[in-house]
């Protein structure tokens, strides 16, 4: 009975030793957590993300890994944004932003560095694609780890395959092509027909994308100063005069279409722009029964750039500063980035931003919009690391979009437009270097 007895004590010993001590999604040991239930709210700032994206990719499968911790996702009124929330006091745990909100949420005081949690958790960073960890740390002075990584919103260019026979014009070819390619094809759309006037290429939203096709910074990484006015520059303001000048393109004071004109109105025959953009969309016009004929081509790039489509585009999961549940709350973020978890988000349209290539095979297979799409097309142009970014770049990235608009509606001429804007955003940097620091 002694033996006995001993023997159950040795064993409950055990099962409470290995009740204390998890296992994580990336198969390593983490602490013990509280089972306590706890509620982490989710706050999606500047980017598309549909409910069903949220509630497929990160709430449910959350829920069956950890059922102790809910996440609610916060919606706000139309307008507001992160900075209404920390006015109000009201700052959400887990905020789902792009990587270049770093400077900002570094400014409201609510940025918090995850090094501790990754040395606690014994998240392998090595698991994340070179180029996003990579741009992720070049925002950090001390390259210290402030945001996980979501997903690689990589870029396509999508087509209406409609458009394109009305007209009588090829679809896109499955090979990349250069941008003065697609700007050729996009002039023989331009046209009104039956009372509609129909545009061949919007390059998605103005000049941001193009000047991310050669990884233009705007500002000099050291010194803070205008790097806009060089020979790269006038490469991509001269492209983008010459789509706005194509007979039929501008109407009245409308120069960009931008992702209505493609899904609702269906006048806009190609867009280049990011995956998030547009499938999460598509697919919920899928469900409500606005079938949309459209398709997938490589994303054009500038001739001495072909093989790459732009920056990475990273979409992240920062832990707020003020959070009562960091531990939680990076417990979750350690389990996105795990296999099964990235499977998900894989399947339902976003790519992967971890190292794995089995699982891109799987890219698109639950989501019935891209059922029949041309999914090989989106992965034969890669994205490149970013460059080296400034803390003001996203204040001063205002003045570039003016400065497309002056092309579009003014009449100015490309080495003016370029002289102005370097002009407005040295004096820019001057003012926020008074009142910010």
């Amino acid at each position: 009975m002694r033996k006995r007895s001993l023997l159950i004590l040795i064993l409950l010993i055990l099962s409470l030793s290995l009740a204390a001590c998890g296992q994580n999604s990336n198969g390593t040991e983490e602490p013990a957590s509280s089972e306590k239930p706890v509620t982490l709210k989710f706050y999606v700032s500047g980017l598309t993300f549909t409910d069903t994206e949220f509630n497929t990719m990160i709430a449910e499968p959350v829920k069956k890994k950890f059922p102790h911790i809910t996440l609610e996702k916060v919606v706000t009124p139309e307008g507001q944004k992160i900075d209404n929330l920390v006015s109000a006091g009201t700052v959400p745990d887990i905020i789902y932003a792009s990587a270049g909100s770093y400077y900002n949420f570094k400014r409201l005081g609510i940025l918090q560095s995850l090094d501790e949690y990754v040395d606690k958790y014994k998240l392998d960073l090595n698991r994340i694609k070179p180029d996003i960890l990579n741009s992720i740390k070049a925002y950090a002075e001390d390259g210290e780890i402030y945001t996980i990584p979501f997903n690689s919103n990589e870029t396509i260019l999508y087509y209406n395959k409609d458009i394109f026979d009305k007209f009588g014009v090829p679809y896109p070819p499955d090979e990349q092509i250069t941008w003065e390619e697609a700007l050729a094809i996009g002039q023989q759309l331009t046209q009104t027909k039956d009372g509609v006037n129909y545009i061949g290429l919007e390059v998605a939203a103005g000049p941001a994308y193009i000047q991310s096709s050669l990884a233009l910074g705007t500002l000099d990484p050291k010194t803070g100063k205008a790097i806009v006015n060089t020979p790269e520059w006038e490469k991509a303001f001269t492209f983008l005069k010459k789509t706005f000048e194509v007979s039929g393109y501008i109407q009245g004071d409308t120069y960009l279409y931008n992702k209505d004109a493609f899904l609702k109105d269906q006048i806009l025959a190609m867009r280049p722009t990011y995956l998030a953009n547009m499938v999460g969309p598509l697919e919920e016009l899928r469900k409500q029964g606005e079938i949309i004929n459209w398709d997938i081509a490589p994303v054009p790039n500038f001739k001495e750039a072909l093989g790459t489509s732009k920056e990475v585009n990273i979409h992240s999961l920062f832990i707020s500063k003020t959070s009562e549940h960091k531990d939680e709350a990076f417990q979750v973020l350690n389990y996105i980035l795990s296999d099964e978890v990235q499977r998900v988000l894989s399947r339902n349209g976003r790519v992967p931003s971890i190292v794995n290539p089995e699982l891109e095979k799987e890219f698109g297979a639950d989501i019935e919009a891209l059922k029949g799409k041309k999914i090989e097309n989106i992965f034969k142009a890669k994205s490149v690391q970013l460059h080296a970014p400034h803390e003001f770049e996203g204040d001063v990235s205002k003045f570039v979009t003016d400065a497309a608009k002056e092309l579009a509606l003014s009449g100015i001429d490309v080495n003016t437009a370029l002289r102005t804007l370097e002009e407005k955003i040295n004096q820019e940097v001057d003012r926020l270097e008074k009142t910010t620091k």
